[in-house]
């Protein structure tokens, strides 16, 4: 069976009584990790049993193609369903999972967890046409999913965000649901029960060293420095930030210098408007984005968005590599940057 991205959690949690076979997908790996992980305990009671629960890769699979078929055979020594959960699987499974469903799995629980699957996918078309399987995706999360992550998990430990906090948290995270939920889990820590997170306590307690580099890409990209740009893409992937988190911070930023622009051009003080954005601005960046408002204005406003926007949409296709795909876009901001200066 099918399973739309927006029934995915609730699946996971409560799974029909006849899923024997679980494919869980997609570009988000710490959102697959954790939907795997969820559908798992619905199995067993520990995961780390090792008489109830069979850890295999897809390597396992192409060196033994029968193991999986042994292990869907056989049963607890202590009694309760089996479960098999499967790490880095590909096409080349495909064969071994439609023997396993033709045989019938008995009362075993096989959970495959695999990295981005296109439509053509035979691994995938197999788990969305049986009906005794399923193919559940994991796509990156839009704002609206993540700051429900975030509210969630800070809920979870009776800590409460501010608005204006979570928005800004929303626009530094992302790319894996993995590291979102780790980044609420330190706030909440840091908060302690009962605590609440204004927008100072949440900028000083995430507003490490990768935050400054991702800022100081941002910032290079809509002065025009391409050489800035290049060495900033690098660090801030060597930091951990994924190429959609990149596009996301600069789409903000670029609607920041668009909403500040217009307030200013109807009339209204610049050093006000300034101190009145959300979340502030660093005072050492002041200057910097005082500079891009001049730059940044009607068609090379929309152009820069719309490169942003283009690349992400990108980054979520099937095959392209996503690092190059927003190394680009940020280079031809920075171009259009260049273009703007030369002719104000």
């Amino acid at each position: 069976m099918k399973v739309a991205a927006n029934r995915a959690d609730g699946f996971v949690r409560s799974p029909p009584a006849e899923l024997r076979v679980a494919l869980v997908y997609g570009p988000d790996e710490g959102l697959v990790r954790e939907r795997a992980t969820c559908l798992g305990e619905t199995v067993v009671p520990d995961l780390a049993d090792p008489f109830l629960v069979t850890e295999l890769s897809g390597g396992d699979l192409t060196a033994d193609p029968a193991r999986l078929t042994d292990e869907v055979a056989a049963i607890s020594l202590t009694g309760g369903r089996r479960l098999i959960r499967i790490r880095d699987v590909g096409d080349a499974a495909a064969p071994i999972l439609k023997s396993v469903l033709e045989n019938g799995t008995g009362d075993t629980m096989t959970v495959l967890q695999a990295g981005q699957l296109g439509p053509r996918s035979a691994l995938r078309k197999l788990a969305e046409s049986h009906a005794a399987a399923a193919a559940i995706p994991c796509y990156v999360d839009d704002d609206a999913s993540l700051e429900r992550v975030i509210r969630e998990t800070l809920a979870s430990h009776d800590v409460s965000i501010s608005a204006e906090a979570s928005g800004w948290l929303v626009g530094r995270l992302g790319s894996d649901r993995a590291v979102s939920r780790g980044e609420a889990e330190k706030l909440a820590l840091f908060a302690g029960p009962g605590g609440q997170l204004d927008l100072e306590a949440t900028m000083a307690c995430i507003g490490d060293s990768a935050s400054e580099s991702l800022d100081d890409l941002i910032y290079a990209a809509a002065d025009g420095d391409s050489n800035a740009v290049d060495l900033g893409i690098m660090r801030c992937f060597q930091a951990g930030s994924s190429a959609v988190g990149i596009l996301r911070a600069m789409t903000n930023h670029l609607l920041r210098l668009e909403a500040a622009g217009v307030r200013i051009q109807s009339g209204e003080d610049a050093g006000a408007v300034l101190k009145s954005l959300r979340p502030p601005i660093f005072f050492k960046l002041e200057r910097r984005f005082r500079g891009q408002l001049s730059i940044w204005r009607g068609q090379a406003l929309a152009r820069a968005l719309q490169l942003t926007l283009d690349a992400e949409l990108n980054c979520k296709r099937t095959g392209i590599p996503e690092d190059p795909v927003c190394g680009r876009a940020l280079l031809q901001i920075a171009s259009l940057a260049r273009q703007q200066r030369r002719s104000a």
